[in-house]
């Protein structure tokens, strides 16, 4: 595995934040991911199968710093109708059930930090886990890489703001 991805896995296992289940699925995408380059395997047409492992390990790790940082509660965090993409979506920033503007108003770590979730999210799993008849977002061994990257910086991200905020907490 690259210099960069060990570097990223390193700071995103170190994070508190993730729970053992995502680690496990984090874990099973790198194992993908090795898989496709010892073996070559350059003539798949669509790699976007490697980065399911990483978007349902950051669904996952959302929902859980979400509960942390206290801008949901348990019910939602527990529910079987509440969807990241939907509160996390910029667009739907005046609806009450927002997580954006919850993040948003925290200040402009909070707002910074909610445009990273948001884009990691939109290209990490909207966009390529639906199908779209005149755009099929087929991903190739490379962009499938970047998608995982951006996924991992803004776990990173999140926790970085979380540290934060306990350490304020504690103070």
């Amino acid at each position: 595995m690259p210099l960069v991805f060990e570097e990223l896995k390193e700071k995103v296992f170190s994070s508190r934040f993730l729970g053992e289940d995502q680690r496990r699925l984090m874990e099973d995408g790198f194992l993908l991911l090795k898989h496709i380059e010892d073996k070559r395997l350059d003539h798949i047409s669509d790699y976007s199968f490697l980065v399911a492992p990483f978007a349902k390990a950051y669904e996952g790790f959302l929902k859980d710093v979400f509960l942390n940082l206290g801008v949901i509660g348990e019910d939602e965090y527990f529910s079987d109708h509440f969807r990241v993409g939907k509160v996390l979506n910029p667009n739907l920033y005046k609806r009450r059930f927002s997580v954006y503007s919850r993040l948003a108003n925290l200040g402009e770590e909070g707002k910074q930090l909610a445009d990273q979730l948001w884009q990691a999210w939109k290209k990490g799993r909207n966009l390529i886990f639906h199908y779209f008849p005149h755009n099929l977002n087929k991903l190739s061994f490379g962009e499938a890489k970047e998608r995982i990257k951006q996924i991992m910086k803004a776990m990173i991200a999140a926790s970085l703001l979380l540290d934060k905020k306990r350490e304020g907490q504690d103070n």
